[in-house]
């Protein structure tokens, strides 16, 4: 038999998806904070054992380990990254503290700037100036950048990026400094952006290598202590870590530019995603996944989810490396619930999963949205939890609820509703916030709920939304995990060319696609992939005179690599006719009168690996699910008898009524009133709306 092994690891949970043949296995368990690489180990164990292989044996059965991590996102979240110092151009210190004068809340008017990564001390400058181009208008003074290595020792720096003005046109004095750091500070780590980031304009180069130096020898360090441990263990094949891109590349080329990674976690899922609605017939999705620490909000239109490399913030720092759009809320299942000038607010403090809920009874003190689905009865403290790894108990929830209860003057059911009512309308008010500002209509999308808590709100979320159906994949809970299996391993970079798009030097074009050609050559070789089996998108980055932003749009797509016969005479009059009809279609006109410019040139290549079958339809006959027993339980209109269904007894062509809760290995799935669970012939559910909104406001 040969595995292929999805991971995703959360802020609570590592998901696992065990891949043999047509058939997905799936299985969680708690994360492990002090190092993450342990909680990836004990689940690879689990894994072996459910198959009934020693350790050794199922790893050299792994055809693939592919890795979504949230190391890099949990060190910018923590602030526990490396002492980062900066070399840059002399004039040019404070470009990271201006950030462009961008401002998150632009209402707020107390809102502090983000903590410096680099603060003032270790930003240093050096004399010397590359022009646009590529000329040198004044030398490197080499004693100088000397000077810099003494005072960044004496500030124990562990870390240094270096950015210097245009050099991502020449890199010649960048690669000078990083020489000398290197002999000055040795075993310190490098970043440099002509390296991580080879384009304009210079504060999202200059921010983004700020962050990958911060960041890369936590995200390092972390992979080189997994794949030691997963060879020891018996595995013989590269490991492959999940790209923010929504590709997946070997832990080689991720080490030279970490920053990659970051968000890779939520990636998986938007990628299992549009794979997934595709499959359905769904090309449209809102894509929510609330997982124990977070809510990720994502879109697929027209089938794809495309990455994009510009304007992206993250933790409140720029990075410009293309990312598949994912806003994340502090909204979770261990979100924790507290009342604030005698309001109740959830998160974004998480307990996470050590010490976890009050109901994970591993010393939890403060009330969360898991306990509150406990107290409302959508879970139980007498069903399996997690797969059976461990039992929820009540032990003092009541009591913390009664708490917030006393501070607001009602009960402790009442407070844990309202809980649940609060991270309700938090969560459909940052759908509405993000899908308005793409002009977009949730009601006119199919929503796609997955996450270890997010079908047990999906439904509730849809109707206050004006969505009428919901898919709810049999392997949401692990469907982060499972789309690391989904998604190609990935190569997607670009250089800067700033020309006029009818002077257009064909030599130089050719270089730059050749020299990123020949770099994803060398990456996929090493990973055991031919250049046939490459596909290659040769894509423009254009602009009109005077734009901040350039549309990128594919120039050729062919099978293989190095074929650059599409580039003569003529690519420039080629150009202008597809931006100018990309930009009809972003946004509502085009400027005649105007040639635009070449900003620089992308390559973004793949290679199609084996992926887990999503089934379709519903051919077999409809028929009502048995229930198993009834719950005291309030979903939205009071305490009453609920009927419990266990997902493991549905066979495709179950229906099960609302109000209703099914009960999965791994999630809760909560049929609300006014609405339906149908089982397709894949064993995957569709929320269907009956009725008009029937959710009120109700406690005990």
């Amino acid at each position: 038999m040969v595995y292929r092994v999805g991971i995703d690891i959360g802020g609570t949970f590592t998901d696992f998806a065990l891949l043999k043949g047509s058939e997905v296995v799936l299985y969680k368990n708690l994360s492990t904070p002090e190092d993450r690489s342990l909680g990836v180990m004990s689940g690879l164990e689990k894994l072996a054992q459910m198959e009934g292989l020693p350790m050794d044996e199922f790893m050299a059965q792994c055809d693939a380990i592919v890795h979504g991590t949230t190391v890099a996102d949990n060190t910018l979240i923590e602030m526990n990254g490396a002492v980062t110092g900066l070399i840059t151009t002399e004039g040019f210190r404070d470009e990271m503290e201006y950030r462009r004068g961008y401002k998150e809340n632009v209402w707020d008017v107390r809102l502090q700037p983000p903590r410096q990564i680099t603060p003032r001390r270790r930003r240093l400058t050096v004399p010397e100036r590359i022009l646009h181009d590529g000329s040198i208008h004044k030398p490197l003074d080499e004693a100088a950048v000397r000077e810099c290595c003494r005072r960044l020792q004496k500030q124990n720096v562990e870390s240094v990026a270096i950015s210097l003005l245009f050099s991502f046109v020449n890199p010649a004095h960048e690669q000078r400094v990083a020489q000398i750091v290197a002999e000055e500070m040795p075993g310190v780590h490098i970043s440099c952006s002509h390296q991580v980031l080879p384009r304009s304009p210079e504060y999202d180069r200059t921010s983004t290598t700020v962050v990958n130096a911060y960041i890369g020898p936590r995200v390092t360090s972390y992979l080189e202590r997994l794949v030691t441990r997963v060879r020891e263990a018996g595995y013989r094949n590269q490991l492959m870590v999940m790209q923010a891109s929504g590709g997946v590349m070997t832990r080689e080329y991720i080490e030279n530019s970490p920053v990659r990674v970051l968000a890779s976690g939520p990636a998986g899922g938007v990628i299992g995603s549009a794979y997934a609605g595709v499959a359905k017939g769904h090309e449209n999705l809102l894509c929510v996944d609330m997982g124990g620490t977070s809510y990720d909000i994502s879109m697929v239109l027209g089938g794809a989810a495309p990455a994009v490399a510009g304007w992206n913030i993250h933790h409140r720092y720029l990075v410009g490396v293309p990312m598949v759009q994912v806003e994340t809320l502090g909204a979770g299942g261990g979100s924790i619930c507290h009342v604030n000038q005698g309001e109740i607010e959830v998160g974004p403090a998480s307990a996470g999963s050590e010490p976890g809920p009050i109901c994970y009874g591993r010393g939890g003190t403060r009330p969360t949205i898991t306990d509150a689905l406990l107290m409302l009865g959508i879970l139980s403290d007498t069903s399996e939890f997690a797969g059976g790894s461990f039992a929820l108990t009540r032990d003092g929830v009541a009591e913390a609820f009664q708490a917030i209860g006393d501070e607001m003057g009602y009960s402790a059911e009442d407070a844990a509703f309202d809980c649940w009512r609060m991270v309700n309308a938090n969560m459909s008010q940052g759908v509405r916030r993000i899908t308005a500002g793409k002009g977009i209509d949730p009601a006119d999308m199919c929503m796609l709920a997955y996450g270890g808590n997010g079908p047990a709100f999906a439904a509730i979320q849809a109707e206050d939304l004006g969505i009428n159906r919901v898919l709810v994949p049999k392997a949401s809970p692990t469907f982060s995990a499972l789309g690391t299996l989904v998604a190609d391993p990935t190569i997607d970079e670009e250089r800067s060319y700033l020309v006029s798009a009818d002077s257009v030097d064909i030599g130089k074009l050719k270089s730059l696609w050749a020299e990123l050609a020949e770099r994803a050559h060398r990456y996929f070789t090493n990973a055991g992939f031919t250049a046939a089996q490459v596909t290659a998108k040769y894509q423009l980055n254009m602009r009109y005179p005077g734009q901040n932003w350039a549309l990128t749009f594919n120039v050729r797509v062919s099978e293989g690599l190095g074929d650059l016969a599409f580039v003569d005479g003529e690519i420039g009059r080629r150009g202008i006719e597809i931006f100018n009809r990309y930009h009809m279609q972003e946004y509502g006109h085009i400027r005649e009168d105007e040639v635009p410019e070449i900003a620089g040139v992308r390559l973004a290549t793949s290679v199609v690996t084996p992926s887990p079958t999503v089934g379709h339809g519903f051919n077999a006959p409809a028929r009502l699910a048995r229930v198993a027993r009834t719950r005291r339980a309030n979903l939205g209109q009071g305490y009453r008898e609920v009927d419990i269904v266990h997902g493991a007894d549905l066979e495709p062509g179950h229906e099960v009524k609302g109000p209703a809760i099914i009960e999965e290995t791994f999630t809760t799935i909560v049929v609300y009133p006014g609405w339906q669970a149908l089982v397709d012939d894949a064993g995957d559910y569709e929320l269907v709306r009956t009725a008009g909104p029937v959710v009120a406001a109700g406690g005990s």
